[in-house]
């Protein structure tokens, strides 16, 4: 699903026209993103959490050239599932 087809199912769902509900989701990752950016988690109980994570500075091999090669320490968002959403989803039969 593309971002409008999602603008278009959420339309649907919540009875909105398209022009508000693409508003609403556009918000949505702002927002999200701009938590993440001051290094806060968005939890959505049930949902899932967003968050950033660090990793640490490593060691590892260029594909092309089976050379090791050092990649710096780096920050990167994280979606973890809730509960309620893995339970949904493994049981979609």
């Amino acid at each position: 699903m593309n971002k409008n087809e999602l603008v278009s199912a959420v339309a649907d769902t919540a009875d909105i026209s398209k022009k508000d509900a693409d508003a609403a989701i556009t918000a949505f990752i702002e927002v999200v993103t701009q938590a993440l950016r001051e290094g806060e988690r968005v939890q959505l109980v049930g949902f899932g959490t967003f968050e950033v994570r660090k990793r640490a500075a490593r060691v590892a091999n260029n594909p092309q050239t089976r050379e090791p090669m050092q990649i710096g320490p780096s920050v990167v968002p994280v979606f973890k599932a809730g509960k309620i959403l893995k339970d949904t989803v493994s049981h979609r039969g």
